[in-house]
């Protein structure tokens, strides 16, 4: 779907989705001393994510995805959402680097964060909750870190761009 979206978009647009999404180019994604990235994710990722699941989906995989829902079934993540106070923001950060990615809720509330990610199975960013200057959007719609890092993919909605993330993904330890 991602790949005929964005050659639609693009035979009418120089830049197949709109700012304030930063496009990359597909050489983000070539192989590097670890699959797509220089290093293998991070130890003791946040959440208690499964760090093989993360290595294999953030390094080695450009289609495929955690199972839909499965950040349902992390406690840690939802104990968060659920703990963090009105009016302030969980950082995902790159769960090879530590760079932040994004930051939730962000004009919207954290239960309509949540709301929009259960309907759609995976933690669910608008274009003000992204860190453009860590991540990048390539053609066919994959949302990639400028490291190399898988993801997820941009699925547009009625309310413009929708990035699907995958937890694992995104489960990082800030880097110092």
């Amino acid at each position: 779907m991602g790949q005929k979206l964005a050659k639609l978009m693009s035979s009418t647009n120089t830049q197949p989705f709109p700012p304030p999404a930063v496009m990359g180019p597909e050489s983000i994604m070539s192989k590097k001393a670890h699959g797509t990235s220089a290093t293998p994710v991070q130890e003791n990722l946040r959440w208690n994510v499964d760090r093989s699941v993360a290595d294999r989906i953030c390094n080695f995989n450009r289609h495929y995805a955690e199972y839909s829902g499965y950040f349902k079934t992390v406690p840690e993540f939802l104990n968060e959402t659920n703990d963090t106070p009105a009016g302030k923001e969980i950082t995902f950060y790159d769960s090879n680097t530590g760079k932040p990615l994004f930051y939730a809720p962000r004009g919207r509330t954290m239960e309509e964060f949540i709301k929009e990610s259960r309907n759609h199975g995976w933690p669910s960013f608008r274009d003000d909750e992204v860190e453009w200057k860590n991540v990048r959007l390539l053609e066919n719609g994959e949302t990639v870190s400028v490291d190399g890092t898988h993801l997820g993919h941009n699925l547009p909605d009625r309310k413009g761009s929708r990035y699907c993330i995958n937890l694992v993904c995104v489960a990082g330890n800030p880097t110092k």
